[in-house]
């Protein structure tokens, strides 16, 4: 592949780690920002199963990467080892990255509320490492919609039950609930969304809590089976542009080799969109990757069906509440 660009020899690691050390990240950086902005409305019509509104949704999350502490003295994890963590904020129509923020490992996942200005009527969807009362309540007084699980923890009292229109849907109980933490109620002063749901899959209940109470108890739960699709994000930046072995251990480099992964990933996203092609995102990638050295036009690879493409795809499907 590398001979057939122009390449006589090897690129060594040595060489590109060296290389990633004096380039700015910053180019890259804002190479991927412009193709965020470019192809994000590309998607902005994009259909999720099982979801009847019409409202941005995002889902958050974070994906971590251990490494040397040693060779990345700058990347602070847990339990004194080096760990990069990178926090995304996914828009789940069409799964195109809107926000990535890179950090050491030390960098909690609700610190990341903070970072973010709060898009009037989207939905957020995220799990209880996010649950930070007082940033939760600045997004709910920017009328934007939250959706989480509640901590184990939480002190609550029922203040009235909501109709449950579908006995079968496997709802429990919807109800609005105040939480009554001394420093919680303070932080959160207003009433929200309590939803418990039945999983029949792993024969188990399921919390929620949110600040919305106008979509049904069901959507709620169907929203949040979404969060699955930052981990299928995830998963692809990290298996198809093989970052778990990193070209360079600095904070530049390690910034420049993560920001060239999702850049990777927003192209074929564009390609996928100009062309209209039905496969997903990430089998467009396995396309291009399996006939980078075939004469065909990419068009026609890429809008024909094969369902043998399928094969290639170890994504997981959608499974309700997979991360408990």
């Amino acid at each position: 592949m590398l001979y057939h660009l122009g390449f006589r020899k090897t690129v060594s690691h040595t060489s590109l780690s060296r290389a990633n050390e004096s380039r700015d990240y910053r180019i890259f950086e804002g190479l991927g920002i412009y193709l965020i902005g470019l192809v994000r409305p590309m998607y902005s019509k994009a259909k999720l199963s099982e979801i009847t509104i019409d409202n941005v949704i995002y889902a958050l999350d974070s994906t971590t990467i251990s490494t040397s502490i040693k060779l990345a003295a700058w990347a602070l994890g847990k339990y004194s080892r080096g760990a990069i963590k990178m926090h995304t904020l996914l828009d789940l129509r069409g799964s195109i990255p809107a926000n990535i923020h890179i950090t050491d490992g030390k960098w909690h996942d609700s610190n990341e509320l903070d970072m973010l200005s709060p898009e009037p009527f989207a939905f957020y969807v995220m799990d209880k490492a996010y649950v930070d009362f007082k940033a939760l309540f600045r997004f709910h007084q920017s009328q934007a919609f939250w959706v989480s699980r509640p901590k184990e923890n939480m002190k609550f009292m029922t203040i009235g039950q909501m109709e449950i229109p579908n006995a079968k849907s496997g709802i429990i109980e919807d109800s609005r609930i105040r939480v009554t933490g001394y420093k919680s109620s303070k932080l959160y002063p207003d009433d929200m969304r309590f939803v418990r749901v039945y999983d029949p899959d792993n024969d188990t209940i399921v919390d929620f809590i949110s600040n919305n109470f106008e979509i049904s108890a069901l959507e709620i739960s169907n929203l949040y089976r979404h969060r699955w699709d930052i981990e299928v994000f995830f998963k692809w930046i990290k298996q198809n542009i093989v970052v778990k072995t990193l070209w360079g251990f600095s904070e530049n480099a390690v910034k420049i080799h993560l920001w060239t992964a999702v850049i990777a990933y927003l192209t074929v996203a564009r390609i996928k969109a100009d062309y209209k092609s039905w496969y997903s995102i990430t089998e467009v990638a396995t396309l291009i990757r399996i006939s980078a050295l075939e004469r065909v036009e990419l068009r026609q690879l890429l809008t024909k069906q094969d369902l043998s493409t399928n094969s290639n795809q170890n994504v997981k499907d959608l499974s309700l509440f997979d991360d408990f």
